[in-house]
């Protein structure tokens, strides 16, 4: 779904449980007295911040009460998996607000547990790939290509003469952002089905993994 104006966030928060919200970063999302969980020095949302949170949050509430996690993409794995019951079970008055610039690096367990709100205005998620036709074009490949067609797939893309790694994390990234500008756009749920493969791809390769045995691996 759409809205048109940041100062609909908190109305359109109220009405629901958990909601996230995907706006650019300079966007202003101001909401009278939430509770605010950012990043710490270490540029991440610790499993010690939800946990924190979380104890604010679930002595019983007389009136609504609002937390923004923003950015919500800087949550730590750790932190998000702790967070996913308190997700599905926020309370009566408790509304959980997510914003974020890259939905597409939200866990998707997180981005299945709450409704999703797409600012019009200068949406990240409206905004064209930036990247190379070439990138795209295999990119597009990965994301459909067949089981008996993967290991040829992962040899053309590891024949890249330069930087090897480099190019195979950037198609695996636009595949990623492909999939998730989908799911977000259309609502279709199998494009959100199939990040998590996609998620632990980019993730092994970048941890200096075979590269084409990650793409295989995460695709056959």
């Amino acid at each position: 779904m759409f809205f048109d104006n940041l100062n609909e966030i908190k109305p359109i928060a109220s009405k629901t449980g958990t909601s996230i919200f995907v706006v650019p970063d300079k966007a202003e999302v101001s909401i009278d007295d939430a509770i605010m969980v950012q990043p710490d020095e270490k540029a991440s949302i610790t499993i010690e911040q939800v946990r924190e949170m979380i104890r604010r949050v679930e002595l019983r509430q007389t009136n609504d009460v609002y937390i923004v996690i923003r950015p919500a993409e800087k949550l730590s794995q750790e932190a998000a998996n702790a967070f996913l019951k308190s997700l599905e079970e926020p309370g009566e008055k408790v509304h959980f607000i997510l914003v974020t610039s890259a939905p597409g690096l939200l866990l998707p367990t997180i981005l299945s547990r709450g409704a999703i709100y797409i600012y019009r205005g200068e949406s990240p998620v409206r905004a064209g790939i930036d990247a190379s036709e070439e990138v795209k074009s295999l990119a597009k490949r990965l994301l459909a290509v067949k089981p008996d067609e993967v290991m040829a797939l992962a040899e053309e893309i590891t024949k890249h003469k330069d930087g090897v790694r480099a190019y195979a994390l950037s198609v695996i990234g636009v595949a990623i952002e492909m999939l998730y500008k989908t799911y977000l756009l259309n609502g279709k749920y199998v494009f959100l089905q199939k990040l998590p493969r996609f998620l632990a791809m980019y993730d092994a390769v970048e941890r200096n993994g075979s590269v084409k045995l990650q793409i295989v691996a995460n695709l056959i």
